[in-house]
């Protein structure tokens, strides 16, 4: 028994491991919140693009000598911007915008990856490397995350009202290009935080999955808020813990129980709105 419980409580004991836990913990708490703001407005996408485009960003700063974070920002910001600027003064549809300017700063990103030689592995940059975590890495990510929850808890309120009527928030006197453009930067450094734990490409799993599920199981915008920061968590624990044992990378299988858990949650509420229109009086009767 004691050699069961001492193999079960290893990952807990071994100082990358720790270190694994710590990052993903610090990000996946903020990119929950945001991920409840992208979900009702529509904006999944969005983080799809942001995750992408920061990719020539981080080869830049790393051929000038930057910090990755640094030029993971700009070009994510970059991306936010100028797919809202080609929405507000083109006929295009937002979803038509988003795939261009993703795709191409994706594109430009592969070509100056391919095209810079390198000592460094940028492609922990691309899939994550929480094993590899420093505590530089630790301390960035930490106050990027500190940062982003705090804009995010403090103005939750006004984010509300603006993601349902943009006009109705404009009308009552709310700073709705602050809110819009502030939104659009927490992104970019939520995106810059999770460079290191789960990369570009599967952030943008975490920057949807949690707040998706929670719109299933909830009814109520503060609960949605509290199920998608415990799933996250959740999900990022076990998926870690799993991935020890299975010898499997952290982040994709963090992403594999993510995806369970909204095909569950999607059972969950089909299962409940059946009940609950067989429960109506009359309505089996009209059948």
């Amino acid at each position: 028994m004691s050699d069961f419980l001492d193999l079960a409580l290893l990952p807990f004991r071994l100082g990358f491991m720790q270190y694994a836990f710590a990052v993903t913990l610090m990000i996946a708490v903020p990119m929950a919140l945001l991920s409840c703001y992208l979900v009702l407005k529509g904006w999944s996408l969005m983080g799809d693009a942001v995750s992408h485009a920061v990719l020539p960003g981080v080869v830049i700063a790393y051929v000038v000598g930057l910090p990755f974070a640094v030029g993971a920002f700009v070009a994510g910001l970059l991306c936010a911007l100028a797919a809202g600027f080609l929405r507000n003064h083109s006929r295009v549809k937002e979803d038509t915008v988003l795939g261009i300017v993703f795709s191409g700063m994706f594109g430009l990103g592969i070509v100056l990856y391919v095209a810079t030689e390198s000592d460094v592995h940028l492609d922990h940059i691309l899939f994550g490397d929480m094993l590899g975590i420093a505590t530089s890495d630790l301390i960035e990510t930490g106050l990027i995350a500190l940062a982003c929850a705090a804009f995010i808890l403090f103005f939750r309120k006004d984010l509300l009202v603006q993601a349902f009527d943009r006009q109705h928030a404009a009308a009552i006197g709310l700073p709705v290009n602050l809110l819009h453009y502030g939104l659009l930067a927490v992104l970019s450094l939520v995106v810059v935080g999770a460079l290191k734990a789960v990369g570009i490409i599967l952030s943008v799993a975490m920057l949807v999955a949690p707040g998706a599920i929670a719109a299933l199981l909830t009814r109520r915008f503060g609960s949605m808020l509290a199920t998608a920061v415990t799933i996250a968590i959740g999900a990022s624990l076990c998926g870690i813990y799993l991935s020890f044992f299975l010898d499997s990378a952290p982040a994709p299988t963090i992403v594999v129980l993510l995806t369970v858990l909204f095909i569950a949650a999607f059972v969950v509420q089909t299962t409940r709105n059946r009940q609950t229109a067989s429960e109506i009086p009359g309505r089996s009767e009209r059948r």
